[in-house]
This record gives C-alpha cells, structure tokens and sequence, in this order.
C-alpha cells in the first residue's frame, strides 16, 4: 500500500496550526505499525521555511501546471524518515508571508491557483500518467479545502485508479471562491453544480472534496455527528448527511515525542504522573518569568490559542476580575481577534502581578504554560478536535472545556460517578455563557483545594494513551476500507 498525504503544511517544516501537527505525525505513526506494508509520503508546497529543513533534497521531476513550471522535491523531514515531496515554484509558494496569508494578514489573491496546483499534482502522481512511474500511490488521502480538488481531479481529468479520502479538520474553512476560477484551474463546466463544486454560486474546494472523495474522515467521532447538523454543518450539513455511510471521525493524538512533560526539552524540570513535584518547580519558574506574584497557593488558569470567537474565549475578560479577586492567575498566550486581544492587555494592564498576556505564538512558553497551570481554559464554541486539551490532560493540567467535538471525546466531566470510577480528568461545561464558565471554573477551584482528589484527576488524564500510535491503526484499518481490503462498517473505526 502506497499512500500519499497532501497537505499544505506539516511540522516540523511548517506550522500554523494543528493541521500541520496532524500531518507531520500521523504519516509517521502509519509508517510505523508493524501491520502496515508499503510506503508513505507526504505532499506540500515548497514554502521558503519548507526548503531550509527538508533533508537531502534532491529533484525527481518536473512538469508544467496550469502554465506554472514546477520542480518535484524529494527529501525526508529532519526528525524522521518520512519521505517529502516538495513543490518548487518561486511565483506560487517563496515568498515572504505566511502559507495562505500575506505579512499584515491578508489573503493571498491568488490562494485558489497555489492551491489548485497542490492538489491537481496529487492528482497527477496518482493517474496513469505520473512524472514519477517508480511510486505511484494506491490511495491519495487529502487535507482539508487545500486540498479538496485532487479528488474532483483524479476522478474527472485523471481518471485515477488510485483512491481518496479527505479529512476535514475545520468545516468552517472551506476555500470559496469566484466561478470564474473554473477555467483557469481546468475543471469542467458540469462540474459546477449542485452534483459538483458549486456551493452558493462559487466555487468551493471543500465541496469538491466532500463530493469526490471516496471516503471521508474528521477529527472526532462527535465532530462527525455534529458537521450533519444545522448548527455545526456550515451549510454542507445535507452533503454530509448523504453521504453519512463513507464518513467516520477519529480522534487526533498527540506526538509523545514533543508533548511528554518526562522528556521535554522545554522544560527545566520533568515530571510524571507517578511523581509529579517538578510541576510546582516549573509553575514557580513560569511565576517568574511572566511577572506574576510567585505563590505555589495562587491556581494558574492558563491559556495558549487563537483568540476567536468559535475559541469562546470572549467570555473570559467579563469574569476575571472576579477570579482575581478569588486569588486566580492567568497565563495567557495568543493572538486573534484585536478587540479580544486588546481585553487580554487590559487586563494584564489592569493586574500586572496576577495576569500576563503574551501576543504572538512562541512555541518554548505554550510548553511552559501547558507545564506550570494548574488548569487550562478551552471554552470553544465548536472544536472539530482540539489538541490543547490533550497536552493538558497529558501534562496533569485539567481541562475546562465545553461538551462540543473531540473536547466532548476527550475530557470526562469531574463528578461524583466519575471520582469514583477514576475517570475524571476535567470539567465540563453545559452551555456556552460567562455565568457557565464562571460556574466551572469556581467548581473547579473548589476540587483544586482538596489536594488528594485534584493529583487523582491530574493521574488519570496522565495515564491514558493519547499518543497517535491507537490513531494510526485506525487510519490504517481507514485506508484498507477504501482500497476495499475489508468489509467492516466505518463505524467500527470510531475511536472515543
């Protein structure tokens, strides 16, 4: 088995978000399984930062896309063995800026062409004609909308035996563009209907994808549920809804290698959920570093995200006046919305020895911060997946999150019942407001003073296997599915 992974970012080449945590690990983890026999690569646009980790990189091909010269890169990713196939063209991807945003923020206008070359070039590889006939993929598994045409290609230009799959990691982004696209990227006319790319009178490389992949996966197996719902669907909840039988969620893990508070190379201390005192160490240190009043008695509410709406973290500033006021500490890491960043300074401003902001992503302090809280805020209004929660859980950092995707999968609400079956690891919110979260943050400072019970909580979320090794071997069961390999329901590949 053959698999190519496309995506437009990957770390440790490049990172934006936590698509490119997904795809920098779950390839290798594949890769790994003693079960699994056959290669994997990844596919990406040669970005500057792209070309200056790939390791021996050397030209395999070149071909000509939509009138763009491009060079096939292979070379492998500097932490492992895993195979890359970077796309050199310095019009498209070398420049300065962001992958899909220029340096003030803005999108760049020609996204649905650098993208459209991504996945027709995924296409390509897996059609009877690839520029690279020693590896041909038998299966071309595809990531959110950058990619979403390499199915509409292999199926309506390429006539690709290969199959595809497409994970949708946020529906909310879907790569709608003007009509007048569809000629320039090559697709046919009939495409652009309701059986096709056409959503709302655009162009829409989510949809394609949705449409033309032979199989479908998310994130989370409640994220699946909730993306054929109204509320959560974006408008390509009745799609799905169709096509329900080919779509299953697995839960995302997280790489042990970087998370792991017993190896860390962020921290000056390690811990572990059988001794776990170089967290107060490292939560001294963070006091220290953030200019916040160094006391162990003091609960860190920390905080590392994008600072949006569907985050839900508006609702924090309302009530941290009232959580100071109680003792509380905040550690908080990000950037977003300006408004709500502007909140946070305030109150940094307003509590300089209690709250810190901190704009940007740096990736040393989130491990810092996810180490030395004592508890981590996550109030999203919807979360496909969310890994933040999982580096709490894996760092003895309870989660406060809300009961929505793979937050609603992965963190088990303290309470009587789950006290005593020893499944607590967080606490959870019942609907998205201040009061509720107010509430829940209360609940959980009043379980924070009762020592014993709060380091039973702490080793719980500690002790599970969150690494992506259980993942892959659902991916791979995935993938022997759409190959036709086994008869079992994709159902049975939901992890919870």
């Amino acid at each position: 088995m053959n698999i190519l992974f496309v995506t437009s970012e990957a770390y440790p080449l490049i990172k934006t978000g936590g698509l490119a945590d997904v795809s920098g690990a779950l390839p290798k983890a594949v890769q790994a399984l003693p079960q699994f026999s056959g290669s994997i690569r990844v596919l990406i646009p040669g970005y500057n930062a792209v070309f200056s980790k790939l390791q021996n990189a050397r030209e395999v091909a070149r071909l000509i896309v939509f009138g763009q010269h491009c060079n096939l890169v292979l070379g492998k990713m500097p932490d492992s063995d895993l195979e890359v196939i970077a796309i050199q063209n310095t019009f498209l991807y070398e420049r300065n800026g962001g992958p899909y945003n220029d340096s003030l923020g803005h999108d760049w206008l020609d996204n649905p062409l650098r993208f459209a070359v991504l996945s027709r070039i995924a296409s390509i590889l897996a059609g009877t004609n690839s520029p690279l006939p020693d590896w041909k993929p038998d299966l071309v598994h595809c990531n959110d909308w950058q990619t979403g045409l390499a199915p509409a290609y292999m199926k309506l230009v390429d006539h690709s035996p290969a199959k595809s799959i497409l994970s949708i990691h946020n529906i909310a982004f879907q790569g709608n563009f003007h009509p007048g696209w569809l000629h320039t990227l090559a697709l046919p006319v009939n495409s652009f209907q309701i059986n096709g790319l056409e959503y709302y009178g655009q162009i829409s490389f989510l949809k394609a994808g949705v449409f033309y992949a032979d199989k479908l996966s998310t994130v989370s197996p409640t994220y699946a549920k909730e993306i054929q719902t109204e509320a959560y669907g974006f408008g390509m909840q009745g799609l799905l809804k169709s096509r329900a039988d080919d779509l299953v969620g697995i839960l995302n893990g997280i790489d042990s290698n970087e998370w792991n508070p017993e190896k860390d190379t962020h921290l000056r201390k390690h811990y572990s959920s059988v001794k776990l005192d170089g967290k107060k160490t490292i939560k001294a240190n963070l006091q220290k570093h953030l200019g916040l009043h160094v006391d162990a008695d003091a609960p860190i509410l920390g905080v590392v995200s994008r600072l949006t709406h569907q985050k839900g973290l508006d609702l924090l500033p309302g009530i941290m006046p009232e959580l100071v006021k109680a003792g509380c500490q905040f550690a908080i890491l990000g950037s977003g919305e300006k408004p709500l960043e502007s909140a946070f300074n305030d109150m940094a401003q307003r509590f300089p020895s209690q709250v810190s902001m901190t704009n940007g992503y740096h990736e040393h302090l989130s491990h810092n911060i996810m180490a030395g809280a004592d508890m981590f805020i996550m109030p999203s209004r919807f979360e496909p997946c969310g890994l933040n929660q999982l580096y709490g859980l894996a760092y003895g950092t309870p989660p406060i999150v809300t009961r929505t995707g793979g937050l609603a999968d992965s963190v088990c609400d303290t309470n009587e019942s789950s006290l005593k079956h020893h499944t607590a690891t967080g606490f959870v919110l019942e609907n998205v407001s201040e009061l509720s979260l107010l509430v829940t943050i209360q609940r959980a400072l009043s379980v924070w003073k009762d020592k014993p019970t709060w380091k039973n909580i702490q080793i719980n979320g500690m002790k599970q296997d969150l690494s992506w090794g259980t993942r892959a071997v659902s991916y791979l069961a995935l993938y022997n599915n759409t190959l036709g390999q086994h008869s079992e329901k994709l159902a049975q590949l939901m992890l919870v």
